[in-house]
């Protein structure tokens, strides 16, 4: 037990004021872009704050009990996640073509977004483990072999953008671990051919349709490129301080597809402006300099990798799902953490920080 002096001091507050900022800039989103719904019950704003005290409790929770016990429970917790990620293929509901959700008495959980956090603690359990050996083949392939798993799951449903996030964070705790250049240049080789394969036999006919969207956004401005088109328009026409909450023009008249997840971003920009961004931008970095902080004050290695996978995992969210308002990504369905509405997506967000949080409580000096 944390005595309330030692709490307050050891407690990131820093990191807790992040967050809690972008769960705020979320709301706000979610709330304007319900103004414009023609039954404006407000369900996705009553769903989102339902989710959003689940995640608060299961930060607390995680944030009280040491952390090292996830290292105990690895394994139990992945055998735990594939048979889930099993399950919602057989007994999930489709939703836009991906059959990713358990769906009980009004509300929905998405099994991946818990599957993120079992695959950060488990990469972090096993490069732990062999720290002072001289990473090589076998340790790529099994690494690779826990993460291929899962990620062939997600693909079935399929969740392409969720399967990416699955990947980079195996190839993110890989890198960390100190994979050697002809690895990676291996890899690389091995990562492109793969795509290829894909390209040929694997991806449906939308998803080739962004990957080409994105090369030429013109060549389809109505169809494929009409969200990406909407999205920049937006963006632009919020200049320095926006046109305010409810008064977006692209959002409010419904121009801009999917408001209220994968284009948040963008409703933010239109409605609070450069200003609205500047404070996005601002929490997200404070978020992963603190996360990094921690990471440098550690003092063993299954701490290390288990921050520096959460680390990733937020990050690459971020810049995916920015660079794809902006245009400088394909479209892939990744949501922003913690502002993008998404019951599974924050409850996960929130866990992981409730576990940065356990790690800050029991680490010296990390201010």
């Amino acid at each position: 037990m944390f005595r309330i002096p030692g709490f307050s001091r050891q407690f990131d507050w820093m990191l807790a004021v992040a967050v809690f900022a972008l769960v705020l800039l979320g709301l706000a989103a979610i709330y304007s872009v319900a103004l414009s719904q023609e039954s404006a019950d407000f369900l996705f704003v009553k769903k989102q704050l339902i989710a959003l005290l689940i995640g608060v409790g299961l930060f607390a929770v995680f944030a009280f009990t040491n952390y090292r016990l996830l290292r105990s429970y690895s394994a139990i917790f992945y055998v735990l996640g594939i048979l889930l990620l099993v399950l919602v293929l057989i007994f999930g509901v489709t939703v836009r073509g991906t059959t990713g959700w358990f769906s009980m008495f009004g509300f929905s959980f998405q099994p991946v977004e818990l599957m993120k956090i079992i695959l950060v603690v488990v990469l972090a359990r096993y490069f732990a483990d062999r720290a002072r050996r001289q990473l090589g083949w076998r340790e790529i392939l099994e690494s690779g072999g826990l993460a291929a798993i899962p990620v062939g799951l997600v693909l079935l449903q399929p969740d392409l953008g969720s399967a990416l996030v699955l990947v980079f964070i195996w190839g993110f705790v890989l890198i960390m671990s100190g994979l050697k250049k002809r690895h990676a240049l291996a890899l690389f080789a091995s990562g492109t051919i793969v795509f290829i394969l894909s390209w040929l036999f694997l991806f449906a006919d939308y998803q080739k349709a962004r990957i080409l969207t994105f090369l030429n956004p013109t060549a389809d401005p109505l169809g494929q490129g009409y969200n990406v088109t909407q999205a920049i328009i937006a963006i632009g026409s919020g200049q320095w301080f926006g046109r305010g909450l409810g008064f977006g023009s692209q959002s409010q008249l419904k121009f801009l597809p999917e408001a209220q997840t994968d284009f948040i971003f963008a409703v933010i920009a239109e409605e609070l402006g450069f200003l609205g961004v500047a404070l996005i931008l601002t929490a997200f970095a404070l978020l992963f300099l603190r996360i990094i902080r921690l990471a440098k004050l550690s003092t063993d290695n299954f701490t290390s990798y288990l921050l520096l996978g959460i680390g990733g995992s937020l990050f690459f969210q971020f810049v995916v799902n920015v660079g794809m308002n902006l245009g400088l990504l394909p479209v892939t369905g990744i949501a922003l953490p913690f502002v993008s509405y998404g019951g599974s997506a924050l409850i996960s967000a929130l866990l992981m920080l409730g576990i940065v949080e356990s790690i800050a409580l029991r680490t010296q000096s990390v201010r």
